[in-house]
């Protein structure tokens, strides 16, 4: 690709990076980056926008998350970008931000033990699982930061 670099040969030091991400940028000028990433699946449930999901190892479809449920229940797979009913495709977003209210800016948010709902407050009892799915950029945006489910006993 000549003429897209001006910075070759990057030096192998901090200096170099900084080569390497401005030709990155120049790049990646006239591109379109997407704020979200995900997938689409079935539902086996009514599930409302912004709903913490799960993928069921049966088959594959997709419900409500829950932090008191079994541990596929509470491995998080992404999040209902809009609300879909039973036996429809919802588009299940992993990456990005993610548009909620109620949130409150700079606080992380955990599965909570109703079905498909976030909490500030991980869960403490025995048997439950805390899974951190992200943190609050403003009082309506969560960026989307979804981990493993940790089982407390």
């Amino acid at each position: 690709m000549s003429g897209t670099t001006d910075h070759e040969p990057y030096a192998p030091n901090q200096e170099g990076v900084n080569g390497v991400l401005l030709d990155l940028k120049k790049t990646m000028a006239g591109r379109t980056v997407y704020s979200v990433a995900g997938f689409g699946a079935l539902a086996f449930e009514n599930v409302s926008q912004g709903a913490a999901l799960y993928a069921r190892a049966s088959d594959g479809k997709v419900g409500l998350a829950n932090a008191s449920g079994t541990s596929d229940e509470a491995t998080v797979v992404g999040f209902a970008q809009t609300a879909k009913s039973a036996g429809q495709e919802v588009r299940c977003l992993v990456v990005g931000l993610l548009a909620l209210s109620g949130l409150d800016a700079g606080n992380s948010f955990y599965l909570a033990t109703s079905d498909g709902a976030l909490t500030k407050t991980p869960p403490t009892a025995a048997g439950h699982y805390v899974v951190r799915l992200g943190e609050a950029i403003t009082n309506a945006s969560l960026a989307i930061q979804i981990e493993p489910p940790i089982l407390l006993s």
